[in-house]
């Protein structure tokens, strides 16, 4: 009796505490549990309630689909349940096996019978969507909500370029297409780094961002947030004649130019869905959008139809999870890093924890204002987030876990490396060291900027080496590298007399450059390639922009009062303008008068904004734009209104998107070549 009591004591506890993180995560779209915390309790429910049946309530999160229906928009009672499916925690191949197991059973399938055909695919981590199209026409569009009454949100979804308004071959009386409505890796840190300029909240995750966009009141507001779909489904049909496998319905479906993920297969058994399982958890860093997971499905409609379904879950199909992309861990304590241009940014030391495929025990804090918005304290509980490559990140905290008070955090007066002072920008958000070249961390990330690739172009000074100079003290500043020898080269670790020539010969050869690379080079605050280019047109020479008034620097194009500050700043201090006359006395030089020179020739583009997206046939993304901006045009990183034309390769992505939603016209490689050469575009 008395375990019967704990275990009843314990199912209601879980039920509650899934039920109310469920509810902030599904309807509110403010998490505040990891999604691995979260399938442990369920997990948990589980187990409890196969081994107490007489456990199981209606009211279970194991029964049911979580979701309501938000006040303020219109419920949309579903013609067809948009039910959910079983999802397989067991990130090992086993999940696989023990899915085709249970189907070959059902299906009263002994082992001489030959292996099942399935269709494998993505688990997108986003929002469930139905679309309704009548006459081919889209007329609706809702959330799943509980399965049964969902969300009207069909002015919000008319905002993503992706999803037609009319579907292409087809006028059926009726076809709900079900699919995922996410967002981009890319849009998501885009959209979080503007958040950020405007000191403004920043997201906790694509899959939450993506939802609140959906469900927004006002569709302007929906608008401002960038979202992609993928269709994977069927709900109401009438008037269509539905194919007969599944991979004939993802098919049929992209022909009408609904967005299809190329990432499916038809494969064999379960050794098909174990080998689909390890390719795709191999591409997963790869991939432009989060995924938790596969999706098995028996292939064949009829054989779904005879496995049916079971509570709120299909009996023909199984979600195979990965490892999550946000854990659990404690905040054991908060340092500073020290950044190129002397930025400071707080980087939490964690307790170890596995995520994201990797053991991650460092993750960024951003800023202090980041920091603090998300009251984030020492001894924490904290949510980490690692999704492909981007940095670990500290997303969130379980405040309500801290024991007693802790102070806030507050950034150091001096720098950590250096002991110079440290000073906010003002109207920023960044700290900074003011050291400058004095300071050893900006100087190693200083040298390795002047040697990259788009700089003055060292091949060989890496990392590595550039640890070992700054370190053993040989270089001090960017002149210092001209005075290296192949000697004092070859003597360091892991360095042989080869090796040093190579570096003493690429530093020979980086002394031939052009004005713009020489600038950008310096890494002087707010530069970047386009901004170097610019003032080398404007003033041809470096003895014209060092001596320059602020007035004059904002008579170049696209140069506003803070870069122009930032120029005239760097160029007011003695030891940078010392810097570039050691440099051009090692024997550093460009073509005088080139800048001026570029602007006198012609310039079909002159004025006008260009994207790049995907991949041309033989232009790389750096020669096109060097094209571009030599022919006067500017290369911006994202589309909007202002924007002239978008160039677009293959495998493009939201930008090409963007341009068709806003009508910006979209050209190939050729018809860019045709601008360039000062041809009609097209």
């Amino acid at each position: 009796m008395n375990d019967i009591e704990s275990a009843r004591r314990r199912a209601a506890e879980l039920r509650a505490t899934l039920n109310h993180h469920a509810h902030l995560y599904y309807v509110l779209d403010a998490p505040t549990l990891p999604d691995a915390e979260y399938d442990k309790l369920y997990q948990e429910l589980q187990a409890l309630e196969r081994a107490h049946p007489e456990l199981l309530t209606p009211d279970s999160p194991t029964q049911r689909v979580i979701g309501k229906v938000l006040d303020g928009f219109t419920p949309v009672r579903h013609a067809v349940p948009m039910l959910s499916i079983y999802t397989e925690t067991d990130t090992e191949d086993s999940g696989a096996v023990a899915f085709d197991e249970r189907v070959r059973k059902r299906l009263e399938l002994d082992e001489s019978a030959p292996p099942l055909e399935y269709a494998a695919e993505l688990k997108f981590d986003g929002l469930a969507l139905n679309l309704r199209y009548e006459h081919g026409l889209l007329v609706q569009a809702a959330t799943r909500g509980d399965g049964e009454t969902g969300e009207d949100v069909t002015q919000n979804i008319r905002t993503i370029g992706q999803i037609p308004l009319r579907l292409k071959g087809t006028e059926a009386e009726v076809i709900e297409v079900r699919g995922e409505v996410y967002m981009r890796r890319d849009d998501f840190e885009t959209l979080n780094e503007r958040q950020r300029e405007k000191g403004e909240k920043t997201f906790v995750n694509p899959r939450n961002t993506a939802a609140g966009a959906v469900r927004q009141l006002d569709p302007a507001l929906a608008r401002q947030r960038p979202l992609s779909f993928y269709a994977y489904g069927l709900g109401e049909v009438k008037g269509w004649a539905e194919p007969e496998t599944h991979a004939g319905l993802m098919d049929a479906l992209a022909a009408m130019d609904l967005p299809v993920c190329e990432h499916r297969v038809v494969t064999q058994g379960a050794a098909g869905l174990v080998a689909f399982h390890q390719k795709i958890a191999a591409l997963r860093d790869s991939l432009p959008f989060d995924i938790d997971g596969v999706v098995y499905k028996v292939n064949k409609r009829a054989l779904q139809q005879r496995l049916g379904f079971i509570s709120r879950e299909p009996r023909w199909a199984v979600a195979h999870k990965y490892p999550a992309q946000e854990q659990l861990t404690r905040l054991n304590g908060i340092e500073i890093q020290v950044g190129r241009t002397g930025k400071l940014t707080p980087v939490a030391k964690l307790e170890p924890v596995f995520v994201g495929g990797t053991t991650v025990s460092n993750a960024t804090l951003h800023n202090l204002f980041e920091l603090r918005r998300k009251g984030v304290r020492i001894g924490d509980q904290v949510i980490v987030r690692r999704a492909g490559d981007v940095i670990p990140e500290v997303v969130g905290v379980l405040a309500a876990q801290r024991p007693a008070y802790v102070p806030n955090f507050r950034m150091p007066r001096e720098c950590p490396v250096c002991g110079s002072a440290t000073a906010r920008e003002k109207g920023g958000m960044d700290y900074r060291c003011t050291g400058g070249l004095f300071c050893a961390a900006q100087r190693k990330q200083a040298l390795l900027h002047f040697a990259g690739r788009r700089a003055m172009d060292v091949e060989g000074l890496g990392d590595k080496l550039v640890d070992q100079l700054v370190d053993g003290g040989i270089v001090d500043s960017l002149p210092a590298l001209y005075k290296l020898g192949v000697a004092k080269l070859a003597a360091l670790e892991r360095m042989a007399e080869k090796s040093a020539q190579n570096i003493v010969d690429a530093l020979e050869k980086s002394k031939s450059t052009t004005l713009p690379r020489f600038l950008f080079a310096l890494g002087i605050r707010q530069i970047g390639e386009t901004t170097a280019k610019d003032l080398a047109r404007h003033f041809g020479n470096i003895d014209a922009l060092m001596n320059a008034s602020i007035e004059q620097l904002l008579q170049v194009r696209d140069v506003g009062p803070i870069v122009a500050q930032s120029i005239h700043t760097f160029f007011a201090q003695p030891h940078n303008r010392e810097v570039v006359e050691q440099l051009r006395a090692a024997g550093v030089t460009w073509p005088e008068g080139e800048g001026a020179a570029a602007a006198q020739g012609p310039q079909p583009l002159l004025g006008k904004t260009l994207v790049l997206t995907g991949t041309l046939p033989t232009l790389g993304r750096d020669a096109a734009k060097d094209l571009i901006e030599a022919a006067g045009g500017k290369v911006s990183g994202s589309v909007s209104k202002k924007t002239h034309y978008v160039v677009a390769g293959a495998e493009a992505g939201s930008k090409l998107d963007k341009a068709r939603e806003l009508g910006v016209p979209v050209l190939d490689e050729a018809a860019l070549q045709a601008l360039l050469a000062g041809e009609t575009a097209p």
